[in-house]
């Protein structure tokens, strides 16, 4: 399958039918991503434990497929990780998506690659990881 199709698969799928969406009964983290341009809007709710692992995630989006899919990949990503390897995957991402080029253990996240050739969906791509970056970054500062 080629990269494009491969892309079109899993974004449609993940936005059609999401498997971290919704609310967590008990959550430490929230945080919210919006997207002025488009409309675009994220709320996450995440689990951390003492040691800074993220337990779970669940997101509520809504706006396109791109960002739904997004956010749906990033909560299954990054369940078991620390900030650390969370930004780590997140600059991935980010030159995975700029240079259309995904570095190795990128895992299904390259399916945003070819978005290097439409800019403008860039960041309803990383709005999500926008959000959750900028919700542990505040976790650390309190």
């Amino acid at each position: 399958m080629a990269q494009d199709d491969l892309y079109r698969t899993v974004v449609l799928e993940r936005a059609k039918t999401p498997r971290h969406a919704g609310k967590l009964d008990i959550a430490s983290l929230h945080a919210q991503g919006v997207n002025p341009l488009c409309g675009d809007r994220v709320n996450l709710h995440a689990q951390v434990d003492i040691h800074g692992r993220i337990g779970q995630v669940r997101h509520e989006t809504r706006g396109c497929a791109i960002c739904a899919a997004s956010a749906d990949l990033m909560a299954e990503r990054v369940m078991g990780q620390d900030t650390a390897q969370v930004k780590r995957i997140h600059a991935a991402l980010a030159t995975a998506v700029e240079t259309g080029e995904a570095p190795d253990g990128l895992g299904e996240l390259s399916v945003f690659a070819p978005l290097h050739r439409h800019r403008s969906r860039i960041r309803c791509a990383m709005l999500p990881w926008s959000a959750l970056i900028d919700m542990l970054n505040d976790d650390k500062d309190r």
